[in-house]
């Protein structure tokens, strides 16, 4: 096992360092000056040009990204432009937000998809069949942005049974930071009342994020029934009178996710990548509105941060899918 992780570790390294250098050329190729949106408006071309100095901005490009690849070699993400803070501590202190609405958007997919997509297969061709298929369809075509206004519209400024925006009421104070994560650092400061509100301001953003993922699921959950069943121990099962009920939930699931287990993976990675949109039209303080306010203001050092940082999660995921189908079948991990 540990062979087989640390050969898929050094297959991600490379790809890394290629996602760093396309990003940094990309960056670098936008016609802006950083330099310009630090120092402000108001600013004099002395003081623009004392800038470009301090941060290395009128180094060659080749020189700048090796300054850059050796400070990322040390755990070193630059300083924000914006904050004027150390991005590494900006992400660190953002991350558990945007880490808590994924976690719930990924479970929301994942407990409610598969059970559904597993109900398709077995009702192939009849109507929930149908109606499911539908509603994968419509899952993975509706935009975020589209979708989370309209739950903004009926369930807060219509029916108003959840909050706008934000992630906890103003009115309520914050409970001891511990972890980061607020509906747990609600729970180990016995802040019952703080964690029923985090939870109302999370269900909005969460479903909206989850709605892709969700549709995806059923959709691989669907395919991978229909092809289980067609296989010889499944009607060997049958004939033997397994309950059905135990033949479906353990062999014939356990042998109809491993699409469904990739799709998973990359869906973790997906919804912090898409969840910049969503936090940003709920004002969620997490990591997807630090990007685009990285965005708006030129903030090179934040974008670059990001861009590694969803990178390496990605990367991460995928070697925990190739562990977990190695877990479910055995094969896959002898063959590599």
């Amino acid at each position: 096992m540990l062979r087989f992780v640390l050969r898929r570790v050094a297959l991600v390294l490379p790809s890394l360092a290629g996602l760093l250098v396309v990003t940094f050329l990309l960056i670098h190729a936008v016609p802006s000056d950083p330099a310009v949106a630090m120092a402000g408006d108001a600013a004099t071309p002395e003081q623009i040009e004392r800038l470009r100095k301090q941060y290395g901005l009128d180094r060659p490009i080749w020189e700048q990204f090796a300054v850059y690849l050796g400070k990322v070699a040390t755990l070193d993400l630059g300083e924000s432009a914006f904050t004027r803070r150390p991005v590494a501590r900006d992400i660190v202190q953002r991350l558990p937000a945007t880490l808590e609405l994924t976690f719930c958007a990924l479970a929301l997919s994942v407990f409610i998809g598969v059970p559904l997509g597993v109900m398709a297969g077995l009702k192939h061709n009849t109507w929930p069949d149908y109606l499911l298929r539908v509603f994968s369809v419509l899952g993975i075509a509706v935009a975020a942005f589209w979708f989370a206004i309209m739950l903004q519209l009926l369930f807060s400024m219509q029916l108003g049974w959840l909050p706008l925006r934000g992630e906890l009421d103003v009115s309520i104070a914050r409970p001891t930071r511990v972890t980061g994560f607020l509906l747990l650092d609600c729970l180990i400061a016995g802040r019952l009342d703080a964690f029923a509100d985090a939870a109302r301001h999370l269900v909005l953003p969460a479903v909206t994020l989850s709605l892709g993922g969700l549709a995806t699921i059923v959709r691989f959950t669907r395919a991978g029934v229909l092809d289980t069943l067609q296989h010889d121990f499944v009607f060997y099962e049958r004939a033997m009178g397994y309950r059905r009920l135990r033949l479906i939930w353990i062999y014939v699931l356990r042998n109809s996710v491993t699409a469904t287990v990739t799709q998973i993976g990359l869906l973790f990675g997906g919804l912090i990548a898409g969840g910049v949109v969503v936090e940003a039209i709920f004002d969620w303080p997490g990591i997807g509105s630090y990007t685009v306010q990285a965005i708006l203001t030129g903030d090179r050092q934040v974008m670059l941060a990001v861009t590694l940082l969803v990178g390496t999660v990605y990367a991460g995921v995928n070697i925990l899918v190739d562990v977990v189908h190695g877990l479910l079948d055995p094969r896959l991990m002898e063959r590599t």
